[in-house]
């Protein structure tokens, strides 16, 4: 961070000495109406501060991937090698010319900037509408989202000097229109659920109707042995003012996890503003969710709860935001699950969507494995009505993450709302084309026109997502959604990393490649049955091997442990 805010601020001095002449522009971005759900309210006062992002060329993305696919391949000698902060930014600061350039024009409009990311490659600058609209050819106005009433300044159009367009990717939040995140689990209360045996070899009846963590040990084999290395650590991210109780969490594992210390709680990390209250009423069912769940599996594993406040000027509810942090982050998470999406990739701008992609890139490359949820909208994104063509969710398309779907059933299904298919942004990664294509070929005419069979497909693999018990609010009840699957999967990862920092081996990082690699597909259960309807059809289905409901298939903990050399 310090190489990279000298170079700017030296860059402008120099622009300061150097008057400019007028400058042609040209438009950047532009959209021809808000996204759906949003109106035009009013002009946006003049005098209203705004805070832009500007992101800038990154100089060498396609060498950070090369980068993390040698680290991420079980076949390379430089598996589990993870590249330093210092390395990753080497790859992603911008370069002298580009600094210089647009320092030299934010100089000549006597505007301040300072760099945001460790790399340099996205500064901030506050300025007010009046100037905003001018600088950038714009009128940015006040839109509301009509279903919740939230209010956001953005403009459909804005421009950049003809001499910056291939310097600067995109300024920020200007032409995105995000709706609210991912709908939340719905809380069913419910009696209390019989206890399963943990570590059973046969999955108990009972699990077929509700889902504990004595399920989940069944079912996959998860040790309930605590782990031992303080080092590695789980982190579970929270958005939307969604707080995790601990109160709530302690009824959890007194009822549920009895060989474990009920008192056991997860440490805090907090952004843009956020907070955990402790008010019981406050609490939020996925917080509650996330936190049980990786608490109860991955015993004795550390677990942080990551909250990002609704203050930051990220225009993603923090997502950005929580990545960046994370990056700059000396204590990390080797592990960071993610059970929010955004409903539709095409609600942000390709040069967002790819920006925070290349983000979480960079976290990866550092030895993060990045979970997230693939969605709960089957193949319609959460569209209840009116899609006609199928719809990918954000992140689960970009190639830098391991997206999660669901499965039900004691004999596991993939569930109906597990979303899957294929991205629109992000084409088919190396790791798994031959999947892809396969899968794409077997399908033949059907649904032509309807998705991308050239896109990034996913989930990659799934997990149990139905009738998970949790409590709430001084209640018991069930929830389903992958987002109970992402935590489940997550907390698997977290303590194969436990045994292999005990062992002294690196941990998994980036997971994909090990995942679609002959070992590591032969380590999950291949799920065959189940569709995920939407759009006025009944989606795709489940088959041998990759599909876009199931992915891979569920873990196998022992068959895991082999794969990854313990």
């Amino acid at each position: 961070m310090v190489l990279a805010t000298s170079y700017f601020a030296s860059f402008l001095m120099l622009a300061a000495a150097k008057p400019m002449a007028p400058r042609t522009m040209v438009v950047h971005e532009s959209r021809a109406a808000p996204a759906k759900g949003f109106v035009q309210s009013a002009a946006a006062p003049a005098e209203r501060a705004l805070t832009l992002r500007i992101a800038l060329k990154q100089n060498n993305i396609a060498g950070l991937q090369t980068e993390l696919y040698k680290v991420s391949d079980p076949a390379s000698e430089f598996y589990g090698q993870y590249l330093t902060l210092e390395e990753v930014a080497e790859f992603i600061k911008p370069t002298d010319e580009t600094l210089a350039v647009v320092s030299s024009w934010l100089s000549e409009n006597n505007i301040g900037a300072k760099p945001i990311t460790p790399a340099g490659d996205m500064l901030e600058i506050k300025i007010p509408v009046s100037q905003a609209n001018n600088l950038l050819s714009a009128e940015f106005s006040v839109f509301t989202h009509v279903e919740t009433g939230k209010t956001s300044i953005r403009t459909l159009q804005y421009s950049l000097p003809a001499s910056l367009t291939e310097h600067v990717e995109f300024f920020h939040p200007t032409t995105i229109f995000t709706p609210p995140l991912g709908s939340m689990p719905k809380f069913v209360a419910s009696s209390p659920a019989k206890r399963a045996t943990p570590g059973s070899d046969d999955v108990p009846a009972s699990c077929a109707s509700t889902i504990t963590p004595a399920c989940l040990q069944a079912f996959y084999g998860i040790p309930t042995a605590p782990a031992t290395q303080t080092s590695n650590t789980l982190g579970v991210a929270g958005f939307i003012d969604e707080w995790a109780n601990k109160a709530d969490l302690t009824a959890f594992l007194t009822r549920f996890r009895t060989d474990i210390n009920s008192s056991t709680a997860f440490a805090l990390e907090t952004l843009d503003g956020g907070s955990n209250p402790q008010t019981r009423s406050e609490a939020g069912i996925e917080a509650n969710l996330d936190t049980q769940y990786t608490i109860g599996i991955a015993t004795g594993v550390p677990v942080t709860f990551i909250s990002a406040g609704e203050t930051g000027p990220d225009g993603l509810d923090g997502f950005l935001d929580m990545i960046t942090f994370l990056i700059n982050d000396t204590n990390r998470p080797s592990v960071l699950t993610t059970s929010y999406s955004f409903q539709d990739e095409t609600d942000l701008p390709v040069s967002v969507a790819s920006n925070l992609c290349n983000t979480y890139l960079q976290l990866s490359a550092l030895g993060t494995s990045l979970l997230f949820s693939s969605g709960d909208g089957g193949v319609s994104g959460g569209q209840s009505a009116g899609c006609t063509n199928f719809v990918a969710p954000f992140p689960a398309g970009c190639p830098f993450i391991t997206s999660v779907g669901s499965t039900g059933g004691i004999t596991e299904v993939g569930s109906s709302f597990s979303s899957g298919g294929f991205s629109n942004y992000f084409p088919t990664p190396d790791y798994q084309t031959g999947d892809v294509a396969a899968y794409v070929a077997a399908l033949g005419t059907t649904y032509t026109g309807k998705y991308n069979g050239s896109g990034r497909g996913f989930p990659d693999v799934s997990a149990q997502g139905e009738n998970f018990e949790i409590a709430w609010d001084n209640e018991f009840g069930t929830v389903d959604g992958t987002s109970c699957s992402t935590p489940t999967f997550a907390s698997i990862v977290a303590l194969l990393n436990d045994e292999l920092v005990a062992a002294g081996k690196p941990v998994l990082g980036f997971l994909n490649p090990f995942l679609y690699s002959p070992g590591g597909r032969a380590a999950l259960n291949d799920v065959t049955s189940g569709t995920n309807p939407g759009c006025g059809t009944n989606g795709f289905s489940a088959s041998a091997g990759w599909d876009p409901i199931t992915g891979l298939g569920t873990p196998n903990y022992a068959a895991l442990r082999i794969a990854v050399g313990l």
